[in-house]
């Protein structure tokens, strides 16, 4: 397989038209929009509370089911992010000082959509000694304290490698960690230039050892070949990782890496198949599947949780 330099990639996606690319998508990308009343009660819920779901930030194309489900990803400590990912949508740039109410919020938000589990993640925020971590520990003691049968699942960065900042967050025990690979090492320094592969199987080594139940995601078509995704998967068997979710890249902007392929649905399912017999408790797998889809029935459905956490 041959491999196009990002550069070269960008200037090819840049001279097809807004309407041309759209029309290169495959007919199983096809998503219904429906503004039903679930919808707009968690819109403007958000709104009111003045916080940020990562729904909207990284544009998910899964916002219409998730939300008229009344199910919807908190994203804490702002809306800029201190990196800047070259598959994500979320604005890099210089954020404002820390919102100590945040947390509060949150657990107004949850208790007044009835969540029965909660998915809280964030930028990243390089620039603060713990990388926020002391924010994600008093947004679970807060959703607790209103909603104890909540089941809470935490969606970190990597704090860049500051293993005193994931105890913060361990030490509230969440009832899953998950941290996202994202993409093979070869593109680390391309797609995620201030992240690094070994760190990032590192946090999730960490927490496998303080208890957690860990969970990943793999989005690709970012040029990755197969066995560099399969080398992936056995990576984070090989750290315990329980849960695995993998999907599709599609370029939130032309200013984003362009997609270098999509994936068949038999391929996604041929993925799952692969993960599954690698020992992964779950995997779901699909085009359309992002890091918290189906969060609430993976950790229900499967048992992943003792019933005794979810009463």
């Amino acid at each position: 397989m041959t491999f196009i330099p990002i550069e070269e990639l960008r200037q090819t996606a840049e001279a097809q038209t807004h309407a041309e690319a759209r029309r290169r998508l495959p007919p199983w990308f096809k998503v219904r929009v429906r503004q039903g009343p679930d919808y707009r009660e968690i819109r403007q819920i958000m709104d009111d509370l003045g916080l940020h779901t990562v729904c909207e930030e990284a544009r998910c194309p899964n916002v219409w089911e998730c939300w008229n489900q009344r199910t919807a990803t908190f994203m804490i400590l702002g809306d800029i992010c201190t990196r800047r990912c070259h598959y994500c949508a979320v604005t890099t740039g210089r954020p404002q000082g820390l919102d100590r109410d945040e947390p509060l919020r949150v657990a107004k938000a949850v208790q007044a959509l009835g969540l029965r589990h909660a998915v809280i993640t964030s930028v990243n925020r390089d620039e603060l000694p713990d990388g926020g971590a002391s924010i994600f520990a008093a947004t679970i003691r807060a959703i607790r304290s209103v909603t104890p049968t909540c089941t809470i699942e935490v969606l970190i960065p990597d704090f860049q490698g500051n293993e005193s900042a994931l105890a913060t967050v361990m030490q509230e025990r969440p009832d899953i960690l998950n941290h996202n690979i994202e993409t093979v090492p070869r593109l680390f320094p391309l797609m995620r230039p201030q992240g690094k592969y070994l760190r990032s199987l590192t946090v999730l080594t960490r927490a496998k050892a303080l208890g957690a139940l860990t969970k990943s995601g793999v989005i690709v078509g970012l040029g990755e070949s197969p066995d560099e995704l399969r080398q992936v998967m056995i990576d984070l068997r090989d750290v315990g990782c329980d849960i695995l979710t993998i999907g599709q890249y599609l370029a939130p902007t032309r200013d984003h890496a362009p997609v270098a392929r999509f994936y068949h649905p038999n391929e996604f399912q041929q993925l799952k198949d692969e993960g599954l017999a690698l020992g992964f408790r779950h995997v779901e797998s699909g085009p359309l599947v992002r890091s918290s889809y189906h969060a609430e029935q993976q950790a229900r459905t499967d048992q992943l949780i003792p019933r005794s956490s979810i009463a």
